[in-house]
């Protein structure tokens, strides 16, 4: 496959800037992949049709942390963009981080955050392949340290969203309602559709939940500089899966019954730590795992997607499962549906609305 096959055209008013009022009421669109119908569905709470007593979801429980900061660049004062990534090393306060604009960073220089400058940084290292390694001159306690540099941060919105104005409520709404353990600095999309009370419902119908954990991170939304897929080169992301996740999984496999993958990051632990046996097992590492189409998928016999951007690594995991040419047509469609209606069109990226795609 190539990266120019994945391309479509998007109007920006089609991105969605806001999610909607509740999770579950966005609009879901039901792709059969054998029969390659596709159905027009007006609420996201449709999916408890679908499913019924010890089906698994799974769902990625990573928790996005407040990954933006702004600040200023000594002497010149000139405005930074720091995008942190991961903790390098809690003691000595290094992180690695994204800068923009990175060409006027350099090793050595200086940059302060917050109104008092109340937070310092240092650049140490300007070579990664991430980008630059930041050290923070902090001298309380770690747990001081973080509440400090998260209380300076902003909810870590993509690029499209990001053109306005960031709000206090972005953390919260950019973020799935059971999760957990922190370290994303992106969210799992598909799993913000699900509400409190539509998981109620579907516990209520004896369906299963299963938790992984994958720390969303730089792959995500590294745009792709190569033609052709197969040299593209995924960034590593922290994953874990436990003894219970396995436990539900392997027995829902056993028994026949469904077992439902929401996003794209769940499909991509799921892949990573099956055994060949077609058993998921524990696993406590890092995954680069790059999925685009052809793919025989192992677990998953359904999955819940968003309507992702064009050329992004999430259409084609999407395009993997569900098939190259009826997810393009399913684009399609959706970009054609009710188009002029703004109430009942389709919307896309990661406030957009929800794609379901059974395989059976």
């Amino acid at each position: 496959m190539k990266l120019s096959q994945f391309k479509f055209k998007l109007p920006e008013d089609r991105i969605a800037q806001y999610p909607t009022t509740f999770r579950d009421e966005c609009r879901l669109m039901v792709v059969h992949a054998k029969s390659g119908i596709i159905e027009h569905r007006p609420s996201f709470r449709d999916i408890l049709q679908f499913f019924d007593d010890r089906d698994v979801f799974v769902f990625n429980d990573t928790k996005v942390f407040p990954a933006r900061l702004y600040g200023n660049k000594e002497k010149t004062g000139a405005k930074i963009e720091v995008f942190l990534l991961r903790e390098l090393n809690a003691d000595m306060r290094l992180w690695d981080v994204l800068v923009d604009p990175a060409r006027k960073i350099r090793i050595g220089n200086k940059l302060y955050f917050g109104e008092n400058e109340s937070m310092v940084a240092e650049v140490i290292d300007n070579t990664t392949s991430r980008g630059r390694t930041l050290r923070f001159l902090f001298d309380g306690s770690h747990e001081e340290f973080k509440r400090q540099l998260y209380a300076l941060g902003e909810a870590p919105l993509p690029r499209e969203i990001i053109k306005r104005p960031a709000e206090p409520e972005d953390l919260e709404n950019f973020q799935c309602i059971f999760a957990r353990n922190e370290g994303a600095v992106t969210a799992p999309t598909a799993g913000m559709h699900f509400s409190p009370q539509l998981m109620k419902m579907m516990e209520i119908k004896g369906i299963d939940f299963a938790y992984v954990t994958m720390h969303c991170g730089l792959s995500n939304f590294r745009e792709i500089d190569v033609e052709d897929l197969t040299k593209h080169k995924m960034e590593s992301e922290e994953m874990h899966v436990g003894a219970e996740a396995c436990r539900l999984i392997n027995r829902a496999k056993d028994e026949g019954h469904h077992i439902v993958a929401v996003g794209t990051t769940v499909q991509r632990v799921l892949e990573t730590a099956v055994s060949a046996d077609s058993r998921l097992k524990e696993f406590d590492g890092w995954t680069n795992k790059f999925i685009f189409p052809p793919y025989d998928f192992t677990l998953a016999d359904a999955m819940v997607a968003n309507f992702y951007m064009p050329y992004s690594t999430l259409l084609m995991l999407t395009c993997a499962y569900g098939g190259y040419d009826l997810i393009m047509k399913a684009y399609k469609e959706a970009l054609k549906y009710n188009e002029t209606d703004p109430k009942t069109r389709y919307r896309f990226g990661t406030y957009g609305d929800a794609m379901l795609i059974l395989q059976d």
